[in-house]
């Protein structure tokens, strides 16, 4: 029997482990802090499941457009839906560990039910065949015919902003608070900045973003990013662009961000998202042989292989793109191989993606940068939502769907979707991307009336005059 080991147990190693045990191998998995790892533990379903409550409060004080009233909350002298809406950060916080733990319990009974034995303890590698798990029963030690490497990230530090885990804090320390920060500074305005920042102004916190850009979220769709950024400052959130922190410390009760021109802003927390670093250090990589990025991000191709004969990688931990999903993918696809299985290389291209924002932006396929830069030749639509029947009856005002198809042939190449529910818009455009849909095929299918998936196939009919021009030419 084929033998393996993973070690780390978020996505990319339970969801391996699985592949494995279902292809007959007898699979072992090594994981220091429970099932699920960082994504199920700290990290995504944490945080999906704080801005879940965020959107419910969003809803509630955008009611009043839809012409309902919330008793005492209206009328001249009586207070506002926020004021008469409070959160309780504690219970939902609980919640949100509560429900954490659960998903982790589920996983790791099934990968019971699945034959894989699981053992709690930090795994390193000693030669490339050979785990050894530090347990506290003292060491284990796993041979392997291949092992599978998915250890993950952790919050990187200022060197002179070092969280306290209670004023100053990661992502991941969120959720200790009993109560609501009276102004919280978020410093980083990427994904988790952008979500965490959009959430708690949802719940009624004094936000703060400090983003070292232009604009926020650089690396999503600039005109995705734009419509975020006016909704944010629309309801209150002050964004300080082109500034970057160099300091986070303790004053008195609060917390005071030192930016590199000087200048300091005050809040009673601070949330520091400024990126992740990989979890490879001092676990025997270099000594088996294990190729490392200048950024110590493991090297591997797109069936997941590194330098050394019979080691996988998945995850966060390689750099490939930081999404569970991926992870995911990477560690079924790197058992798949290993064990012999059919399997097809990682296409990063058919790949979608989220922010949970308030609205939330969801992307697949070619980019606007690699069509305005020319690395992809496309026809582009931007549909703005706000002519949607069912986005006004809904009361929503900002969004749009933008595709991307080839000049010639009509094939959908990637979509992004701006909506209240833009993380399951999304799917058919990852379908047609995936299947290399035409719009005038996309376009003939029934959407219902009305609805926000209509404002897709209507994105495609009106890519469909670009598609007859060109094959015209």
């Amino acid at each position: 029997m084929t033998r393996v080991v993973i070690i780390g147990g978020g996505p990319g190693g339970y969801e391996a482990a699985l592949v494995a045990s279902q292809l007959g191998g007898e699979v072992t998995l090594v994981e220091e802090n429970g099932v699920g790892g960082a994504a199920v533990l700290t990290d995504c379903v944490p945080s999906k499941t704080l801005i879940a409550t965020a959107e419910v409060m969003t809803s509630i004080l955008g009611s009043e457009q839809l012409g309902l009233t919330v008793t005492g909350a209206a009328g001249e002298g009586r207070p506002s839906l926020r004021a008469t809406v409070s959160v309780d950060l504690q219970a939902v916080n609980q919640r949100v560990l509560d429900l954490a733990g659960k998903q982790s319990r589920d996983i790791t009974e099934r990968l019971g039910r699945e034959g894989v034995r699981v053992v709690n303890g930090r795994g390193r590698l000693d030669g490339a065949h050979r785990v050894v798990a530090d347990t506290d029963e003292g060491e284990h030690v796993f041979d392997a015919d291949f092992v599978l490497l998915a250890t993950g990230t952790r919050p990187r530090q200022l060197p002179d902003g070092r969280p306290d885990g209670e004023r100053i804090l990661t992502w991941q320390q969120l959720y200790t608070l009993d109560d609501l920060p009276e102004r919280l500074v978020v410093v980083g305005s990427g994904v988790t900045g952008a979500e965490f920042a959009s959430a708690y102004d949802a719940l009624g916190v004094d936000v703060v973003l400090v983003s070292s850009r232009d604009q926020v979220l650089p690396g999503e769709d600039p005109d995705a990013a734009r419509v975020l950024q006016e909704v944010m400052e629309r309801r209150g959130v002050g964004i300080m662009a082109r500034s970057r922190a160099a300091s986070a410390r303790r004053v008195g009760d609060g917390v005071e961000v030192t930016l590199t021109d000087g200048r300091t802003v005050s809040g009673s927390h601070c949330l520091m998202a400024v990126g992740s670093i990989p979890n490879t250090a001092g676990i025997g990589l270099e000594e088996a042989g294990i190729a490392l990025t200048p950024s110590g991000h493991i090297r591997v191709d797109k069936v997941s292989r590194t330098s050394a004969r019979g080691v996988y990688a998945a995850g966060d931990c390689t750099g490939v793109l930081p999404l569970a999903s991926v992870a995911a993918m990477q560690g079924r696809i790197a058992m798949w191989h290993a064990l012999g299985d059919a399997v097809a290389p990682l296409d990063l291209n058919r790949v979608s993606a989220n922010v949970f924002t308030s609205p939330e932006i969801a992307t697949v396929g070619v980019s606007q940068a690699d069509v305005s830069e020319g690395r992809v030749p496309a026809n582009t639509v931007n549909l703005p939502l706000r002519g949607n029947a069912r986005a006004k009856m809904q009361g929503i005002e900002d969004g749009f769907v933008k595709i991307f198809s080839l000049p010639r042939t009509g094939i959908i190449v990637g979509g992004v979707v701006v909506a209240p529910s833009a993380s399951e818009l999304i799917h058919p455009l990852s379908l047609a991307v995936a299947e290399q849909i035409t719009v005038d095929e996309f376009a003939g299918d029934f959407t219902v009336y009305p609805s926000l998936s209509g404002s897709l196939a209507e994105a495609a009919r009106r890519l469909h005059r670009h598609s007859i021009t060109t094959l015209g030419d």
